[in-house]
């Protein structure tokens, strides 16, 4: 855990996807383990969201995604992400995402996705140990 800055995180929900309860759970959840959150809203392109956390100075980016376009956008979100030289961002993914499909977004290098049924002690555990330290 980070004792001078508190976590900074983002929470987007990319493409046109409109249900929006998970990652209300999950922003609230990490905030209420002081974490500072910014949730986007819904219907956010990936250049908004990359655009978000340069301007945020994110630490963590959680993309949440139920309309099966995560093959599409979640790809587009990283490379733009590595565009604007977020470089030490920690991205992770929630939602409706199928394992079959989870080696392939951990390879352009989301380091985690978790799927319904996660808790969010879970999340908020994962946060905390793996996020980058920035100086």
């Amino acid at each position: 855990m980070q004792s001078a800055r508190k976590i900074r995180v983002l929470i987007a929900k990319p493409g046109l996807d409109s249900h929006d309860r998970g990652a209300k759970v999950v922003a609230r959840a990490l905030r209420d383990a002081g974490m500072e959150v910014i949730y986007t809203g819904l219907r956010q392109t990936p250049e908004q969201i990359a655009e978000t956390a340069l301007q945020e100075d994110v630490d963590v980016i959680g993309l949440s995604i139920l309309s099966g376009a995560h093959q599409t956008l979640f790809p587009r979100v990283m490379d733009l992400i590595k565009q604007k030289g977020l470089t030490d961002v920690m991205v992770f993914a929630g939602g409706i995402i199928p394992q079959e499909d989870v080696p392939e977004l951990k390879k352009i290098g989301i380091k985690e996705v978790f799927g319904p049924g996660t808790t969010t002690e879970t999340i908020i555990r994962y946060v905390f140990e793996n996020v980058p330290k920035k100086a």
